[in-house]
């Protein structure tokens, strides 16, 4: 069925998702948006929600929670075991799928698919580039790039440095490929080019794949935005029962893990931050108080909703996120910054087979410990990214939207790394620094830039930039999944969402407790191994989706 500028029937057009614009091909379904929701009105509060998806996901969310918080010392070795197992014996799945996922969005960059509007052949953008590309960046890596922006450069030249070491015929070092032994210039090249392949087009041909599948059948196909739509083409009728309450299920799992593994990071490196300046212990407490104080800016957030919310918060996160990497630019070493940028640029794209190289890998310890682990995180952290960008991208065609979601923000993550990572190596190369390189992880960003001038008011803007990174990802986090425990509406009470920033936060209060950073890494690598599956059956569905569009004019 193809609406030609009509109102097209069914789902399209209400319960908040817009009727397409121009030419579209609205799937024909019987299928209401939110008919099988339990909606209510108690103590003054409004409810809507699917009644099976919200259940369930809350009940097990619930009882993990309070397992976790009752056996602390009893569910850490727990931890440590299942992360070991699915690093060990199944990282090839999450590399192979990150492959698969890039490979998606470069073939429909260069097709004739690449002319399909995301909300119908007419429709127009919501959002300015400017603030389409700061939501598009503060949802998808900022945390991340603060805490590993120094320290992860930097450990892998050290190892790299190091060379590779055997023990019964098996490395033990952690060096990415072959190493680089005794080659500073070799190892800064390969240590740079490692770091680069996490950040750059893998993660976000994950969130690609996830928001351009979500635009499509939401805003082209008149489906609720909720991750069962994908898979459509697939189940068909089908779609609106079990099986597609335990796609939705598996996405708020994954959703809920993958912001509690980055909550819980940005809730340590700012505690670390506070007690580097301001003395205050960086202890349990610390960090639960500041969860809990960023859980409550971010339910301040929501009320004000995303276009005084979170865009606005998106907004003040570049400014000052640019205003501290230009900093380090020009008072760091600003020549090596500025070639490196393109030697590194050159060295992970000469690297890149062989870093996404699935099979036969001789440094297990970096392809399991690290991109493993990375590809789990970004893969479940793609349903809410991907569902974040579907919203705010209404309007971009197809090629514009992979362009700018796999190339903007690889490149930013590169100028980055660059300026950061390379900057804390020059320190310990040029200057026999070592303060940085013997920090905690945590810590190492902080020690980078005490060693440049106005090293407290920079120190003091990175702690902010974490805090408000942190907020930004709890208020688009808890819209994520309130959509998909609403049965796919985007305009669902704010209470709802309300509950769900506020069991974000526990959920990273609980893992920071009972486990640390190896709880949130397993939290992350667990939901994030049946969730590779789920996605790459879902780019079927996105590829049928598409074929069947008319092409923007």
């Amino acid at each position: 069925m193809t609406n030609d500028d009509k109102a097209p029937e069914a789902n399209a057009g209400s319960e908040g998702i817009p009727a397409p614009d121009g030419p579209a091909n609205l799937i024909d379904t019987d299928y209401v948006i939110g008919q099988d929701n339990i909606t209510t009105n108690k103590f003054g509060i409004d409810v809507d929600l699917h009644g099976k998806v919200f259940t369930v996901s809350s009940l097990v969310i619930l009882v993990f929670v309070i397992i976790t918080l009752a056996l602390q010392s009893e569910i850490e070795p727990v931890f440590d075991t299942i992360f070991s197992f699915l690093t060990s014996n199944l990282s090839w799945v999450f590399l192979l799928g990150g492959n698969v996922f890039v490979l998606v969005c470069l073939a429909l960059v260069v097709s004739p698919l690449g002319k399909v509007r995301i909300g119908g052949a007419k429709a127009t953008p919501d959002f300015s580039y400017a603030g389409w590309f700061a939501m598009l960046f503060a949802a998808g890596m900022g945390i991340g790039l603060m805490f590993y922006g120094v320290s992860e450069p930097l450990t892998h030249f050290g190892t790299a440095v190091g060379g590779t070491s055997m023990e019964n015929g098996v490395r033990t070092d952690w060096a990415p490929l072959g190493g680089a032994a005794g080659d500073e210039a070799g190892a800064l090249r390969l240590g740079m080019a490692a770091t680069i392949f996490h950040w750059g087009l893998h993660p976000w041909g994950a969130y690609a794949v996830v928001g351009l599948a979500l635009a499509i059948f939401s805003f082209n196909k008149g489906l609720p935005l909720t991750m069962r739509s994908i898979f459509y083409p697939i189940l068909g009728e089908r779609v609106w029962g079990w099986p597609g309450h335990l796609i939705d299920i598996l996405a708020v799992f994954a959703t809920l893990f993958g912001l509690a593994t980055s909550l819980g990071l940005g809730a340590s490196q700012a505690a670390a931050g506070l007690s580097y300046l301001f003395g205050l212990p960086e202890s349990n407490v610390t960090m639960i108080l500041l969860i809990v104080g960023i859980t409550a800016v971010a339910m301040c957030s929501i009320l004000l909703g995303v276009d005084k919310g979170v865009q606005r918060l998106s907004q003040l996160n570049m400014t000052l996120a640019f205003l501290l990497l230009l900093f380090v630019i020009i008072v760091g070493p600003t020549l090596l910054i500025a070639t490196g940028f393109f030697k590194y640029l050159g060295a992970y794209i000469m690297e890149l087979p062989a870093l996404s190289n699935p099979f036969g890998r001789e440094d297990a310890n970096f392809s399991q410990g690290w991109t493993a682990f990375y590809w789990a995180w970004w893969i479940s952290w793609s349903p809410f990214v991907g569902m974040f960008i579907a919203r705010v991208s209404r309007g971009r065609t197809v090629r514009e939207f992979l362009i700018a979601v796999l190339l903007v923000p690889t490149l930013v993550s590169v100028l980055w790394m660059t300026a950061f990572g390379g900057t804390a190596i020059d320190q310990v190369i040029s200057n026999g620094f070592e303060g940085v390189q013997d920090a905690a992880l945590e810590l190492k960003l902080f020690a980078m830039l005490g060693q440049l001038p106005l090293a407290s008011i920079t120190s003091f803007i990175g702690i902010v930039l974490v805090i408000v990174f942190f907020v930004t990802s709890s208020d688009s986090g808890s819209l994520v999944i309130d959509s998909i425990t609403a049965g796919g509406k985007v305009d669902a009470p704010k209470p709802q969402r309300i509950f769900w920033a506020i069991i974000e936060g526990a959920i990273a209060i609980a893992l920071l407790l009972g486990g640390g950073l190896t709880a949130l890494q397993t939290a992350s690598v667990s939901t994030g191994l049946p969730f590779t599956i789920v996605l790459l059956v879902g780019c079927y569905g996105l590829v049928k989706a598409l074929m069947s569009e008319p092409k923007s004019v």
